[in-house]
């Protein structure tokens, strides 16, 4: 859907992936008037080139942050850049233990910081079916890393292969 890019669509826009869709549209309204090319008469080209690339790239990010379904996409995509970086894990959560929830579609597990690990049911039957193909490997359990929305800690969320079957058909 969303690929994550170089830049930080958050930073684009001046806000923080905590913010409220209200605080991005804000910050997305008052770039959009600051850098439209209608309100660039008079400006040197070179300054006004530049304005429209500024105005480009603060669209771009609003289109997708705005929608609450790229959002999600984009910081579980995020996420998932921020984990390849090798953060220390902090502990091992089971699935079972998650809060599942179901307007989202997704497992919630609420870290000390008061920010939540979340790992989607797509993750997790793609995991279950990639450890039912690895025919060489005989693992009982399957799992992935989470990082926490709001900081630095991650979680090992494991489940096992056989009690996972009756949800994945």
């Amino acid at each position: 859907m969303c690929e994550v890019s170089e830049k930080d669509l958050y930073a684009v826009l001046g806000a923080s992936p905590s913010d409220s869709a209200q605080q991005l549209k804000h910050r997305y309204q008052q770039l959009a008037l600051q850098y439209h090319p209608d309100r660039l008469s008079g400006v040197c080209s070179s300054e006004a080139e530049s304005a429209v690339k500024k105005f480009l790239e603060v669209d771009a990010a609003w289109r997708v942050l705005s929608d609450q379904n790229t959002r999600r996409q984009y910081d579980l995509q995020r996420r998932a850049q921020e984990l390849k970086q090798d953060w220390p894990v902090d502990s091992t959560v089971h699935l079972e233990d998650m809060t599942w929830e179901q307007d989202e579609c997704v497992y919630t597990y609420s870290c000390r910081c008061g920010g939540r690990f979340d790992v989607s049911m797509e993750e997790v039957k793609e995991e279950t079916e990639r450890g039912q193909q690895d025919e060489e490997e005989e693992e009982e359990h399957r799992g992935v890393v989470v990082c926490c929305d709001t900081c630095s800690l991650s979680v090992d969320v494991t489940w096992s292969l056989h009690s996972q079957t009756h949800i994945l058909k």
